[in-house]
């Protein structure tokens, strides 16, 4: 019988989760994300799981609010569909709301109305959003790469929509 890998970052303390960011590979340049492990531990490992897995390779920001939001992370927007495995990874997630208020370079997870219906889209602020404090899930913030939040905030679009698409190529968990 041969070991299979260890599924990433299942059995890491929250101290050692604390050890890692992210980096975001957008068509607009990278985007640096400390997470918030003291706040949304269970949010944190699920992102990076996700992440890790490849799931939100290929995917769009599909919402592009200026003053409000850039939003990336549906699954409709992929450019290839899920594998088996990383399908297995997606559910909703308990929400962990806390005290981090919604300002600029705050990465937050989107939901539906339920509070419990966050899997794989999040947002990063670009403005202040009081409206969101407390009813959603910010696990992390912009440490660099903030002009390519604003270079995807100018995007040309139709509504919310991006005339034009914006791409979250990648995501690397990397040791800080």
């Amino acid at each position: 019988m041969r070991d299979t890998p260890a599924e990433p970052f299942v059995g890491e303390t929250p101290q050692e989760l604390a050890g890692y960011r992210a980096v975001l590979d957008t068509s607009a340049g990278p985007i640096a994300v400390e997470f918030f492990v003291d706040k949304a531990p269970n949010t944190v490992r699920q992102f990076m799981r996700l992440a890790a897995s490849g799931v939100y390779n290929g995917m769009a920001f599909h919402r592009v609010a200026s003053g409000f939001v850039i939003q990336t992370g549906a699954l409709s927007s992929r450019t290839a569909p899920l594998t088996e495995k990383q399908q297995k990874l997606v559910h909703n997630l308990p929400p962990e709301f806390n005290d981090t208020k919604h300002v600029k370079g705050i990465v937050s997870m989107a939901r539906a109305d339920a509070p419990d219906s966050a899997q794989t889209s999040f947002f990063i602020c670009t403005g202040t959003s009081t409206a969101l404090d407390g009813q959603y899930t910010a696990f992390g913030r912009v440490v660099d790469g903030m002009a390519a939040v604003e270079t995807i905030e100018a995007t040309p679009r139709t509504g919310e929509t991006p005339n034009s698409r914006v791409e979250l190529k990648t995501v690397r968990i990397e040791k800080k």
